[in-house]
């Protein structure tokens, strides 16, 4: 007995402490949780792994108005966690609650409970005037959560639904439904830092083109300048591109809308909670019907959400309410009331701390918006923005009216800014006179410049209200803006078109277009077109007819080109400056394309298939036509508009098809999809970055193309090639066809021989053969170079000496046949030349020649020589043999005269010589004509 009394006091007490540390901890931040089996205290301000964020009404007419609907799952407790605040005009009501979790078009969790046994007791049962506060913390397991995936905890941009629903038991029926975004944190959208960095390149850009525009005092040098900066223009028309493709009546993926809000700025959708307070005052309580571009709208019915419900299904299961369990308390003692009560009691406490320190949590949405997690059409791209589709066109028009302000005043305050400098002494005194004295146009012509630039935007968002709001005063607003920028920019670009018409002397004749069919890559059917005033058809092209055309020309023999004329640049630059020579009116067929567009985008936004396939056929033609025409001159223009910009518009339209709720594509491949149209606008913005910053400094370069001394010195050869480029762009002349090919010169052998190295023979190491011969050699020819040899004797002393004749006789024709230089060589002979001159008398001994016949000398003197080499007698009678010299053998011990070793102390006797005599080969053609007419005529005289 007092053993019982003392543990039950004693288990009390435990209690008591116990409760009091659970409070002082849950005021300290801390909560009970249960991480890997172990009982622990972890920080209720925690990030959940997954969490709600913003909430509306998804079923129009809830009987419970819910100020309040968080629900987070805690992947490292395993615990979700819930609170629900509101108030009713319902008496006395007994109700269930189903909680479900979809994520990615599919449900991955669901729950349904009775609040009476979930400690949830201002709901049981619900009274009118008690307000209702559910806050409990669940436990789940593993299969619960089996159907979310590990990657939707850190995947951008989670797309994930909560959908509360309300029954009424006495009805069986729903009686609320309360739908919220589910998200992990992750996401693309950061309008703060991308948004941020996006307009300050913007500026940059602004800036930069500005420059070039005022830079100078030569209207046509700074036009030049200016068309090859980078146009404001195209980067609000790549920005405003990427924005705007959310206006297309499409189910977008959540990765999309929340990329596409970083560039929502750049289309005028800014938030201001003052701005849209004064808007929703002027337009009043309609706010149109969201439904209409294909998004579901707060405060409609929307009984389909989350796949719907089966009110049998729910009250039919069998189910028992089952009580919150507080994690870590011990199981409940049916012997001890006081046990029961501290842990009813510390249930209540910790579950109340941890809905109220609980800080994830989102806002009831506003009248307007879309259901929070669908992104249809355009309203549902306007969404993370808190702008109503109705509020569009207001919002986009009072910013726009904003910036025009900030334009006109920008310019005019520079210009005072300069003036004060200037007397200030900080800069000269003509520095930018001609802006100075021209400021009030420079401020119109800006003004201009920008509608023009907005002309797509504003055009758009008018036809968006007729379209989507019936308003009587924003479509008043609408229809001005509207014929502001139709019938005002666009007579503006028609009187242009007609200054330069009537001010150039044109005409207009007429003419025929021509459609020649062709093929492309060989296999598919196209058509080409050509004027019939460029040249006749061709019998070798097969033609589909042709079509009704005109065409201009100058009455003037030579014209002037569009760029030179500075009364025209003055007036209209702000329009035709960047287009070529040739090109000049293609802002009139842009405004006409970009009127196209807004009218598919607005005008068809209730039917989406029109609406992307007709937008995308026009793309299409434009990206074609753009390509052809190339209209800017400066080249970097004409890379980002007609090749990058064309074709991210086509690619994107055609993927963004896809997400047609016709098609029914499942959520995790239209994720797939947005994230390569992510991929796409990305790499287009990335470019967009670094053409400005190259064109930042370009315009650097043409602002100081005066100054003599260019900084850095090492950009100086890039500065004159760029602008060489400017000035050859300018022309727009067609770049000449390369020459024609040379023809092909007939290669000759494979090999030739440009030098040949004599070997060296015996002879040459013979003394007396060297000598024969120089002594043999003409001496009447000079073909010797001027430091021969000497001779001393028969033998070459190997001293040089000077020619004795003037070096102009070795431009005499040589008197021998030999050519000129050529080395006098002994000619070959055989025995029976020998046999049949001498006999056998004169037969070559053993040791010696034959003697010589009686009367001929040892050597040929050289009239001797001449005679039969150079004069004209008939040498045909002569015979004209190798002659041998006798030689005296008794005098000699040593063997033949050409033996190569002597011995020591022996004298080298002379050796004969052997006399070259010219045989009848090798006489000349003309001595072989006179002797033959010798021969024929014996009496001529010799």
């Amino acid at each position: 007995m007092n053993f019982s009394l003392s543990f039950r006091s004693l288990f009390t007490l435990a209690l008591v402490l116990h409760s009091f540390l659970g409070s002082a901890l849950a005021l300290d931040g801390y909560v009970v949780a249960n991480v890997d089996g172990k009982r622990v205290y972890v920080k209720d301000n925690r990030r959940p792994s997954l969490y709600t964020g913003d909430f509306g009404d998804c079923m129009g007419s809830s009987s419970i108005n819910v100020t309040r609907f968080d629900a987070a799952y805690y992947k490292d407790n395993m615990t979700v966690l819930f609170h629900l605040a509101g108030d009713t005009a319902l008496k006395n009501e007994s109700i269930m609650m189903y909680i479900g979790v979809f994520a990615y078009g599919e449900s991955r969790f669901d729950l349904t409970f009775n609040p009476c046994n979930a400690n949830i007791y201002s709901a049981c049962p619900i009274e009118a005037g008690t307000p209702i506060e559910a806050s409990g913390i669940i436990p789940i397991s593993q299969n619960d959560v089996a159907g979310i995936p590990p990657i939707a905890l850190s995947i951008p941009d989670f797309e994930g639904e909560a959908i509360l629903r309300i029954f009424a038991n006495s009805t069986q029926s729903e009686i609320g439904c309360f739908s919220a975004i589910v998200t992990n944190g992750a996401t693309f959208s950061h309008p703060a830092a991308v948004g941020s960095i996006l307009g300050v390149f913007t500026v940059i850009a602004i800036i930069s083109s500005f420059a070039t525009a005022i830079y100078g005092d030569n209207v046509t040098v700074m036009r030049k300048h200016y068309a090859h900066s980078l146009s404001v223009f195209v980067v609000f028309s790549v920005w405003q591109h990427i924005f705007f493709t959310g206006a297309l009546s499409m189910n977008w993926p959540s990765v999309l809308v929340a990329f596409w809000s970083n560039y929502a700025w750049t289309g005028g959708m800014i938030y201001a909670e003052s701005m849209q307070n004064t808007i929703n005052n002027f337009i009043g309580s309609n706010k149109g019907n969201t439904s209409a571009v294909g998004a579901a709208g707060v405060g409609v019915a929307n009984p389909y959400l989350g796949g719907g419900y089966d009110i049998h299904q729910i009250y039919k299961r069998n189910v028992f309410p089952k009580a919150l369990n507080i994690p870590g308390l011990m199981k409940r003692s049916k012997y001890n009331r006081v046990a029961r009560y501290l842990e009813r009691t510390l249930a209540k406490r910790e579950l109340a701390d941890a809905a109220d320190g609980f800080a994830w949590y989102g806002q009831p949405v506003k009248p307007g918006l879309p259901l929070p997690g669908n992104y249809s059409g355009f309203a549902g791209t306007l969404a993370p923005e808190n702008i109503p589709a109705s509020n569009a066109f207001m919002t986009g028009f009072l910013w726009f009216l904003v910036l025009i302000a900030i334009v006109a005043f920008s310019v005019a305050a520079f210009k005072f800014i300069l003036d004060g400098l200037s007397r200030s002494k900080v800069i000269k005194d003509d520095r930018l006179a001609f802006f100075r004295a021209n400021y009030l146009g420079f401020t119109a012509l800006a003004i201009l410049r920008t509608l023009f630039i907005g002309f797509f935007s504003m055009v758009f968002l008018s036809l968006f209200q007729f379209a989507y709001l019936s308003s009587p005063g924003p479509v008043a607003i609408a229809a001005i803006v509207f014929l502001i920028m139709l019938i005002g920019i666009g007579g503006l670009a028609y009187y242009a078109c007609f200054y330069r018409h009537k001010v150039g002397n044109y005409v207009t004749e007429p003419d025929r277009l021509n459609m020649e069919k062709k093929k492309v890559l060989k296999v598919i059917p196209w058509f080409g077109f050509s004027r019939s005033s460029k040249g006749p058809r061709s019998e070798d092209k097969v033609y589909a007819g042709s079509i009704p055309w005109w065409k201009v020309h100058s009455v003037v023999g030579t014209k002037k080109s569009i760029h030179d004329d500075e009364g025209f640049t003055k007036k209209f630059g702000w329009l035709a400056s960047r287009f070529r020579r040739t090109r000049w009116w293609f802002f009139v067929v842009w405004l006409i394309y970009e009127f196209v567009r807004a009218c598919f985008l607005a005008g068809a936004s209730g039917s989406p298939i029109t609406q992307v396939f007709g937008l995308l056929a026009v793309e299409l033609i434009a990206f074609v036509g753009i390509i052809i025409m190339r209209p800017f001159e400066g080249q970097r223009l004409n890379l980002i508009v007609v090749y990058l910009l064309g074709f991210s518009k086509v690619v994107t339209i055609g993927l963004s098809a896809a997400f047609d709720i016709r098609f029914n594509l499942q959520r995790i491949p239209a994720t797939v999809i947005g994230v390569v149209i992510i991929v796409i606008q990305g790499v287009l913005t990335i470019i967009v970055l670094i053409a400005v910053i190259i064109g930042a400094i370009s315009s650097y370069m043409s602002v100081t193309r005066n100054r003599e001394e260019f900084r850095p010195k090492r950009w100086a050869p890039i500065r004159e090639k760029y602008f060489k480029h400017m000035d050859k762009k300018e022309k727009d002349v067609p770049t000449p066809p390369p020459p024609p090919p040379q023809p092909e010169t007939p290669q000759g052998p494979y090999f030739s021989v440009n030098s040949i190295k004599r070997v060296a023979k015996i002879e040459d190491e013979d003394a007396e053969f060297i000598s024969e011969i120089y002594a043999g050699a003409n001496p009447s020819q000079l073909s010797f170079s001027s430091h021969k040899k000497d001779i001393v004797g028969d033998v070459p002393t190997g001293r040089a000496r000077a020619v004795s004749r003037a070096a102009s006789i070795r431009s005499q024709m040589s008197t021998t046949s030999l050519p000129y230089g050529a080395r006098v060589h002994r000619a070959s002979w055989s025995s029976r030349d020998f046999n049949e001159h001498f006999g056998n008398e004169h037969r070559r001994s053993t040791y010696g020649s034959p003697a010589l016949p009686e009367g001929r000398s040892r050597t040929l003197s050289g009239s001797v020589y001449n005679q039969f080499t150079g004069s004209s007698d008939n040498v045909s009678n002569c015979p004209i043999t190798p002659v041998m010299l006798p030689v005296d053998m008794s005098q000699s011990s040593s063997p033949a005269p050409f033996s190569r070793s002597r011995s020591k102390g022996s004298q080298m006797k002379p050796r004969p010589q052997l006399q070259t005599l010219v045989s009848e080969n090798e006489i000349p053609p003309l001595l072989q004509t006179r002797n033959a007419k010798a021969n024929t005529n014996p009496n001529a005289s010799t």
